[in-house]
């Protein structure tokens, strides 16, 4: 694993830690998360940075601290909790996704229910989390078409990333199955199902 951290000025309230990829980031949100900075109030993790909120300006000692920050992933056991979530494997891409995996669908529903995933991050819509943790061979590119709207509930399927939809809207993830999980909700604590460190297993329903 690269051992880059570059933390970077964000605004008045907030710092970017820049790190190389997924496994960096897990490890900075975990330790954010367990030993948080003063002032600190909310952590969002992406692809490659985690943006670090406080409630006061920034200070050089804050900067160096996240400079001596860990990357090392986070252990097994760091999740803050585990989602059961209960999904019936009817996409309209299932098959072309046995197809491209060289797998029939029932080795493939079995495979993605036996993968243990995580959310790395959330994005592209509230309640939308990032889940990894697929094997590799069950890496399958985006569509060549988007879908001008993917129902909510839809559970697709993207490069090295599954994820299920919140909310009816474009979409190019391909969709393999469905669920009926409300994962937003304005009036939950927290509103977001499935947020950055869950631990996430599909179940397959019929």
């Amino acid at each position: 694993m690269s051992d880059r951290l570059v933390v970077l000025p964000y605004g008045d309230r907030a710092l970017l830690v820049e790190v190389d990829g997924l496994d960096a980031v897990a490890a900075v949100r975990t330790a954010l998360d367990h030993d948080p900075l003063p002032g600190q109030v909310d952590l969002v993790p992406a692809a490659r940075t985690v943006l670090v909120l406080l409630d006061r300006p920034p200070a050089e000692t804050d900067s160096a601290r996240l400079r001596r920050l860990p990357l090392t992933p986070p252990a097994g056991d760091d999740a803050v909790r585990t989602v059961d979530l209960p999904v019936v494997f009817d996409g309209p891409d299932l098959s072309d996704v046995a197809d491209l995996t060289g797998r029939p669908v029932p080795q493939l529903v079995e495979e993605l229910t036996a993968a243990e995933l995580t959310v790395a991050f959330g994005g592209f819509a509230p309640g939308f989390g990032y889940l990894t943790g697929l094997p590799e061979h069950l890496h399958v590119p985006r569509r060549s078409t988007p879908r001008t709207r993917v129902p909510a509930g839809a559970v697709g399927l993207a490069g090295p990333f599954a994820g299920a939809y919140p909310r009816a809207s474009p979409g190019g993830w391909q969709l393999v199955g469905r669920t009926d999980a409300v994962l937003f909700d304005v009036d939950r604590d927290p509103p977001a199902l499935l947020i950055p460190g869950t631990r996430v297993r599909l179940r397959e329903v019929r």
